[in-house]
């Protein structure tokens, strides 16, 4: 079915429901790179007006990346509610957003909706909507998730403390640990990238993790964000392990790439739920996506990269994680060119997740090819605090040794705490303040002898094998 407008005595015609979508999302380089993209900004507004003026419904008609056997796309239609949609079933993508930004519209009617929508029908509206438009609606929208501490309430931001270390060293990662917990960085997961990808490792680094939260007494949770399949035959071998991590993408293809598929996701979720670690929620899955992903792996079919994200939250979101994280520069400016770009894909990621139902955060961030520098990055993170971001990553000096490159620093989360007022998870706020490393209005301190005294003598920031 083809889409026609004409704007300014063009005609523009667009064949199908794939390239209306690409011609209406906002300038990327991904899609400019895939050969999708609208030719200027006159095509590019024409094609948000013709979108604005089609039906939801037709999202529940037309298979947008029209692939045989795609159990992503299976899967979208199978939990589609037709009663949750229903109080939108009549309206268009213009009109969704119109409702969306009433002020009537919060938190209760956005949540009652969450299962009524698809991953295309949200990717269709932020089309059309200003950065301010995204940060209005996703700050309505709490979603909540719980291990060992509340994560996503309202008004509070979260940190991921990422102690990576380029050789997986023991001492360099337990030293970067305590490094961002003084700094007060730490609730929504201890997490780190592995350098290597062997169960031993994995075995070694979830184990130091879990023995500095238990000395520590932190409530929070840790990870290795190793392969799912490593970490299901290190949880066989008894490794402590709180989170299972893995990345997703929005096409089976995609996924298969990735080396996994839906089964062997719920055979994780499964494993980890097994091990009945958290102690106040069973929240166990942790998943990273990132615009790109399915482009770079010359599996999105024609579909324009922000959509393809949205697919991804689909599959996130069947296993109920208390995580999800896009790397929103990460992949580099071949997808996500500037500034500008990273900053208009991270708030679309966090708004997209949120009405899908998915606890959003956003690693903040940029490789060193990209034209874009910290101050983008200070200003993404203003803005998603904004939004309601659920958590943030943050590494020491912003800088990543292992990764090699830029995301947040633990200095940054301080700044989102001490001025924009964006407290830890409660429990971990609790626990800052027990062991002196805040002040009872939750400013940092400069030490905290009890801490030094909890971690005296326990051997955790000596060298280890």
């Amino acid at each position: 079915m083809a889409y026609r407008i004409t704007l300014e005595q063009t005609r523009f015609v667009f064949p199908d429901l794939k390239t209306l979508m690409a011609r209406a999302t906002p300038q990327r380089s991904g899609d400019e790179l895939a050969g999708i993209a609208a030719s200027g900004p006159v095509e590019r507004l024409a094609a948000q007006m013709a979108l604005a003026d089609l039906p939801l419904s037709e999202f529940l008609r037309h298979d947008l990346m029209q692939v045989d056997d795609d159990e992503v796309t299976a899967l979208i239609a199978a939990r589609h509610d037709a009663r949750a949609f229903a109080p939108i079933a009549s309206m268009t993508v213009g009109e969704f957003r119109e409702w969306l930004l009433d002020p009537a519209v919060q938190h209760d009617q956005l949540q009652a909706l969450t299962w009524g929508l698809t991953p295309e029908m949200v990717a269709a509206v932020s089309k059309i909507m200003r950065l301010q438009d995204l940060i209005a609606v996703a700050a309505k929208r709490q979603v909540v998730t719980r291990f060992r501490n509340t994560i996503g309430l309202r008004g509070r931001l979260s940190t991921r403390n990422q102690p990576n270390h380029p050789t997986d060293d023991s001492l360099g990662i337990a030293i970067s640990a305590v490094d961002g917990l003084m700094m007060g960085s730490g609730d929504a997961v201890i997490g780190v990238n592995p350098a290597t990808d062997t169960v031993a490792d994995y075995i070694r680094i979830v184990q130091l993790l879990d023995d500095i939260r238990n000395h520590l007494e932190i409530p929070t949770q840790s990870c290795c964000l190793g392969h799912v399949t490593v970490a299901l035959k290190a949880i066989e071998a008894g490794a402590p392990a709180d989170l299972i991590f893995q990345s997703v993408a929005g096409s089976a293809k995609a996924n298969t790439g990735f080396g996994i598929d839906l089964a062997l996701l719920r055979e994780a979720q499964e494993a980890g739920l097994s091990l009945k670690r958290g102690t106040l929620g069973d929240n166990v899955m942790y998943f990273e996506t990132g615009q790109g992903a399915a482009l770079s792996a010359e599996a999105h079919y024609g579909t324009d990269q922000q959509t393809m994200e949205a697919r991804a939250y689909a599959v996130a979101r069947e296993f109920r994680p208390l995580l999800v994280n896009t790397v929103v520069g990460f992949i580099g400016p071949e997808y996500l060119f500037n500034g500008k770009q990273i900053i208009r894909a991270g708030l679309e990621d966090h708004f997209c997740g949120k009405l899908l139902g998915l606890p959003m955060g956003v690693d903040v961030c940029y490789t060193n090819h990209a034209d874009a520098d910290q101050e983008d990055m200070d200003t993404l993170l203003t803005l998603l605090c904004a939004a309601g971001v659920n958590f943030v990553i943050t590494v020491p000096g912003a800088d990543d040794i292992m990764l090699n490159y830029q995301s947040l620093s633990h200095h940054d989360a301080i700044f989102a705490r001490e001025t924009l007022g964006r407290p830890p998870a409660p429990e971990f706020a609790t626990w800052l303040e027990t062991v002196g490393l805040t002040a009872a209005d939750g400013t940092l301190r400069a030490a905290s002898p009890a801490l030094t005294e909890r971690l005296s003598g326990t051997g955790l920031l000596e060298a280890a094998p």
